[in-house]
């Protein structure tokens, strides 16, 4: 358990390796000296200790800043009681700035040794929301099996069939390892089906155990939603506040891009407790209905998209500005000053995005002991599939404005590109491969390589040479473009026989294309492909999706610099895996790499060319 420590309980190192502090009898070579081996306990909040004594935050002007004191002191004796700010610093770093794990050296190889010797179990503090596919999610309360704990900050563990990495401080070792994980599972499941053979029985003060248990979880949804008020209001008061006061320090893009539209996420929670608060019923809290403050603040809830789209920003600043020292100090006095508890500042940014993935957890949770017969069961059900929308909106969201980088450099790669860019109508690639396409009136094929984006469809021409180098040849507006399925045989339009084709018509049939597909299973993947693009489309508009200007110029930006002029461009293998990586192309996982790309480009036929050349007679003597 974390205990929070004021300024004057905490000791302060002294120059001959004691502390002062705490109690007055204490000597410097006692058994509870500031010594390495007191890790956190000792030399953090030392550290700490005489950061809420002595700094405060107009003393952080630079990292010559003055120390100053309540009274007249000698600030020679002072120094060395200190220590110079680089000493200062270079512990407080060493210490790590996540706190909580465990940190000590001997500690981090026991572990291993425990690991080396068999499986270890940790358990889960907090909810973990994966934002990569190599870390590995979980909830408060999970059983992790520890596979390796090299990184101190960073454990690789396993959760059921997954694995992945995940912080170290969000768990906590078991303090029993000799038990099997089956049978501490076992275990668990024996106890929740106990509770659920005595559905009926009392469990409290005259409440059968399912009634118990909604109270149970009511409550936990209002203390968890108090508690979330008090730490962003800590967040807007305790950070913000004090940072929008150094303008020497922080600019206001700064501030928007480390804190996002936090502000406005504290306005609007504070807005649904007491939304909450006036349908919670205190004396008996299983009769709460609090299903119905969910469905109406549901669109609400979608301002958390722009949070968690701007949170990898926020972190990428927050590491640059953390290499500073004054900036350290500045964000440690903060916390200290506002009495928050021992996290550092990512880690309090990173609560809003784990607070919008638990609602949906939370009400199934609710539902799962609220009786079909009670007045609140169907607003919970609705509740629970708005805020599962909700959740999938903003993974969407922000899946879309990681794709508009990956698309500009797809287009900065494309040769003799024509027109407007692809980000000026579109966000998202949905289906791409070969096909040949019949135009009128030539009603030639010709081989190309299509693109479908939502609003357009884009096809380029392979060059002959170099496979991997596309030329932009045109495009197609499918808001004016009807799809028909093509049967087998001879097409009257184009007056000529077809197999596997599909066309795009304009409503009033002054443009016709024919598409021919090589297998039948590939021509029904483009009609698909066809009906998921105007279902995003549709979807779109009804909730408002937008990419903003500003980010349609910086992505193209960013692709225009990683492209040099005066250097051939090509679609390089970075495009590739762009490609193979889209939610729709379904490839064999079993193949390698380098055959799974070679599907990718169709086979062509072993050249005749210098076999004719030397059936040439004449040009023999």
């Amino acid at each position: 358990m974390r205990t929070q420590h004021s300024a004057g309980e905490v000791g302060v190192p002294l120059a001959g390796g004691g502390c002062s502090g705490g109690s007055s009898e204490q000597s410097p070579g006692s058994d509870l000296d500031c010594s390495p081996a007191l890790g956190l306990a000792g030399g953090v909040r030392a550290i700490r200790g005489v950061m809420s004594h002595y700094w405060s935050l107009e003393s952080l002007h630079s990292t010559n800043a003055l120390v100053i004191t309540d009274g007249p002191q000698d600030k020679s004796g002072l120094a060395d009681e200190v220590g110079s700010e680089d000493d200062l610093y270079n512990e407080f770093r060493s210490s790590s700035n996540r706190f909580g794990h465990p940190g000590g050296g001997g500690e981090q190889l026991a572990i291993n040794e425990l690991i080396s010797d068999g499986s270890v179990c940790a358990e889960a503090l907090w909810d973990h929301v994966t934002m990569d596919d190599q870390e590995l999610g979980f909830k408060a309360g999970d059983v992790i099996e520890v596979v390796d704990a090299t990184n101190k900050e960073w454990w690789w563990g396993r959760v059921l069939d997954s694995e992945g990495w995940f912080p170290a401080s969000f768990v906590r070792l078991r303090v029993n390892q000799d038990e099997p994980m089956e049978e501490y599972l076992a275990h668990l499941d024996g106890a929740s089906e106990g509770c659920g053979a005595s559905m009926g029985g009392p469990l409290g003060p005259g409440l059968p155990c399912k009634e118990q248990m909604r109270a149970n979880v009511i409550n936990e949804i209002m203390s968890t939603e108090r508690d979330y008020i008090k730490h962003l209001k800590d967040i807007c008061e305790g950070y913000i506040k004090q940072c929008r006061k150094r303008t020497d320090m922080f600019t206001e893009e700064q501030l928007r891009t480390i804190f996002g539209n936090i502000d406005e996420l504290y306005r609007f929670q504070k807005k649904f407790l007491k939304a909450l608060e006036k349908k919670f019923n205190k004396e008996h809290p299983h009769l709460s209905e609090i299903g119905s403050c969910f469905l109406e603040q549901q669109t609400n809830f979608q301002i958390y998209s722009e949070y968690c789209n701007n949170h990898p920003n926020a972190c990428v600043q927050l590491s640059k500005l953390m290499k500073i020292k004054k900036y350290v100090f500045f964000f440690e006095a903060c916390r200290l000053l506002q009495k928050m508890i021992d996290i550092s500042l990512d880690g309090f940014l990173l609560t809003p995005v784990q607070k919008i993935c638990k609602y949906p957890l939370q009400l199934a949770e609710l539902l799962k002991y609220t009786n079909p017969q009670h007045r609140d069961y169907k607003d919970v059900e609705a509740a629970l599939n708005a805020m599962k929308n909700v959740a999938r909106l903003i993974n969407e969201r922000k899946r879309r404005l990681e794709n508009i980088d990956k698309i500009a450099q797809w287009q900065s790669s494309i040769e003799d590109w024509e027109g407007e860019d692809v980000l000026s109508r579109s966000s998202d690639l949905i289906f791409s491969g070969d096909l040949t396409k019949i135009s009128q009136p030539q009603a030639k094929g010709q081989q190309r390589m299509f693109f479908l984006f939502d609003h357009q469809l884009v096809f380029c021409k392979k060059d002959l040479l170099r496979r991997d180098i596309l030329y932009y040849k045109g495009r197609l507006d499918m808001d004016e473009m009807e799809v028909v399925d093509v049967e087998d045989g001879k097409d009257k339009d184009f007056n000529v026989s077809v197999k596997n084709a599909l066309k795009l018509c304009s409503p009033g049939g002054e443009e016709v294309h024919l598409l021919c597909a090589k297998k039948p299973e590939q021509k029904q993947r483009w009609l698909r492909a066809f009906t998921d693009e105007r279902e995003q489309v549709q979807h779109d508009l009804e909730t408002g999706f937008t990419i903003t200007e500003v980010q349609k110029k910086q992505a193209m930006l960013n692709a225009t610099k990683s492209h040099p002029t005066g250097k051939p461009k090509a679609v390089t293998r970075p495009y590739y895996d762009f490609l193979l990586r889209q939610k729709h192309p379904t490839l064999p996982t079993a193949l390698p790499q380098q055959q799974v790309i070679m599907l990718a480009e169709p086979k062509r036929k072993t050249s005749n060319f210098w076999h004719n050349i030397g059936r040439l007679t004449p040009f023999k003597k």
